[in-house]
Formats: C-alpha cells, sequence, structure tokens
C-alpha cells in the first residue's frame, strides 16, 4: 500500500503567493487543494500560467462565511493549511477599509475557529506582513518590533497577527504567522505599483506608452522573490514548534531605484519618462521598512537569494516575453 499523500488547503491559491505556493507543494508531493469565492467562475490564471491548474483541487469557500469553512475542511481534511486570503491592496484598503478588515480579521477568525472545533491537530500558517510595523527607521524589524500600522490594510493583518498568536497561546493550535515583506513576481495583478512600474517600462521600450505617473518616489521597502518566499511558508510549518517569522532580503531600496533598475533593464532613461503625480500619494505612508531575518535562517535554514535587481529583472524579461507574444 502507498502511504497517503499529505494534504495542504491554500486559501487564496488564485493570488501570486497562493499559485507559487501550490507549485511548490505539488513538487514536494503534496495533494493540494486551494480555494477561492467561486471556484466555478475563477480563471485561476496564475496556475495554468505556472503549469499546476490540473495537479490543485479546486472548491469554492468563502472565509466570510463559518459554515463554508467549516464544510470545506471538513470535506477536505488537510494537514495543513495556509491563509493567504482576503484583500491584499494597501492602496485599495483606504477606498475599502471596511471590506479590508473584515476579509482579512474576520476571515482568519473563522479558520481559526474551524481549526479549534474540527480538533484534528491541523497546522495553519497565516500570512501576516511588515505593513504591521509601519516605519521601522534605523533598525531593521524583527519578530520583537511592535506594530505601528499606518494603513487599514495594515490594521486588519496586525488584528489577524493577534488573533492567531492567541488561539495559539489560549488553545494550543499549531498556528504561526509569516511576516513578510514586499515580494514580488511577473504574477502581481498589474494594480500593484511594481507591476504597473514594469509594464509601462517595457510598453515604452516597444513604443506602445510614453510615460508612467507615480507618486511618492522617496518609500524605501524590502523586496524579495514571491518564489522564494513560499518555501519560508512551508518551513514554518515543518518546523517543530509553533512560532512566528520575519521573512525578508535584509536590503532596502528606494521606489526611484526600483524604478531605475526596471528602466535599465530595458535600457531606457527613467528620468526622461516618469512623472509624479499627487493624486497617486496615500493619506498615510510607511516611508522605510527594512527586515531581519536572522531567525528564519537560524531555526528555519532560510535566506533569500534574490535581491530586488535580480526580482525586477525576471519581472522585465516575462513582460516582454508577454508583449512580444501577445
Amino acid at each position: 500500500m502507498m502511504a497517503a499523500k499529505t494534504r495542504a488547503l491554500i486559501c487564496g491559491v488564485s493570488g501570486q503567493d497562493g499559485a507559487y505556493l501550490a507549485k511548490f507543494l505539488v513538487g514536494k508531493g503534496y495533494e493540494v487543494f486551494g480555494t477561492s469565492r467561486d471556484a466555478e467562475l475563477s480563471s485561476f490564471a496564475n496556475l495554468r500560467q505556472l503549469g499546476v491548474l490540473d495537479r490543485v483541487h479546486r472548491r469554492s469557500m468563502s472565509l466570510m462565511d463559518f459554515r463554508s469553512v467549516l464544510t470545506v475542511l471538513s470535506e477536505v481534511q488537510p494537514s495543513e493549511i495556509y491563509n493567504l486570503a482576503g484583500q491584499s491592496s494597501v492602496g485599495l484598503s483606504f477606498e475599502q477599509p471596511v471590506e479590508t478588515m473584515e476579509s482579512i480579521c474576520m476571515g482568519t477568525l473563522n479558520l481559526l475557529e474551524a481549526v479549534r472545533f474540527l480538533g484534528k491537530g491541523i497546522k495553519l500558517y497565516n500570512a501576516s506582513s511588515s505593513e504591521c510595523f509601519g516605519d521601522t527607521g534605523d533598525h531593521p524589524a524583527d519578530e520583537q518590533t511592535p506594530f505601528k500600522p499606518r494603513s487599514p490594510y495594515a490594521v486588519a493583518k496586525s488584528a489577524a497577527h493577534w488573533t492567531v498568536a492567541n488561539y495559539r497561546d489560549a488553545y494550543g493550535l499549531f498556528a504561526c504567522n509569516g511576516i513578510l515583506f514586499n515580494h514580488e513576481s511577473p504574477l502581481r495583478p498589474p494594480r500593484f505599483v511594481t507591476r504597473k512600474i514594469v509594464r509601462a517600462a517595457c510598453a515604452i521600450k516597444l513604443g506602445q506608452e510614453q510615460s508612467l505617473r507615480l507618486g511618492n518616489l522617496g518609500i524605501c521597502r524590502d523586496w524579495g522573490s514571491a518564489e522564494e518566499y513560499v518555501d519560508a511558508m512551508w518551513r514554518m510549518l515543518q518546523f517543530d514548534r509553533a512560532e512566528d517569522f520575519v521573512i525578508a532580503t535584509g536590503q532596502t531600496s528606494s521606489l526611484q531605484e526600483f524604478v531605475k533598475a526596471a528602466f535599465d533593464a530595458v535600457d531606457l532613461d527613467w528620468s526622461r519618462h516618469v512623472e509624479f503625480d499627487n493624486a497617486l500619494t496615500r493619506p498615510s505612508e510607511t516611508s522605510f521598512s527594512a527586515g531581519n531575518a536572522a531567525k528564519a535562517s537560524d531555526a528555519l535554514g532560510w535566506q533569500a537569494k534574490s535581491q530586488m535587481r535580480d526580482v525586477v529583472r525576471m519581472m522585465v524579461d516575462q513582460e516582454l516575453a508577454s508583449m512580444s507574444i501577445g
């Protein structure tokens, strides 16, 4: 008799991280299940692009509906759950604060309650966020750095983070938070500024556009590779105890440096094509964000291999290839 495969459930499998994680887990020999709000209508384009659409069992599930969550968990019987669902845009959270709070915080609470109710020793990974820290200042944030959220998205992520920690302490659940700093890939939706920059640089290079309008170019972020960061998620659930981990490259760059890297990759001078637009600035903004992933390195054996320029080059190459095919 062959041993049964380990079952994993990815909530939010249609997104960037969900798709890369699905591919990673399939490669590990997992039986992978993935959810979206309506699996009948979702295109799962990212899974198709990564070549794993037929290897993922898709289910409809709304994290806002406890019965829906409980039904899917009871049917799938996963050993591991990865909660990557919920509203994922910081900018959009200022326009949709209620939906952001409900989809992230209440969705996480429903998932934790279902895991507790079933009582089957399910391990849970929750996608926390570096946005919870706000401005990190001169010292890169680690697991002990206080949260000072500066957006509705960050407030929601902070609430979900502490809800996970509370359920871990109060009920003994194997539940952990991955505090991931910014991580990008060719699968980023165009509404994210990183993909917007890459698309514009490629379109300008091909003569399809003339300029790019952006907000504050002075903000600084620690940008890494989404494909590498899902490995860290998995390692957290293989650790001998449930703990929270910061995942970052340790290198911080300004948005202007990101823009320059994208335009350099297509042999263009960014300053000749980028225009400032005050309408694109946010009501409140995290100016400087830096992460210290020493704990993940020591405990999980995980370290970032790609830095910002590596990620930008990968995104540009894929964008140019897609535009050429189109």
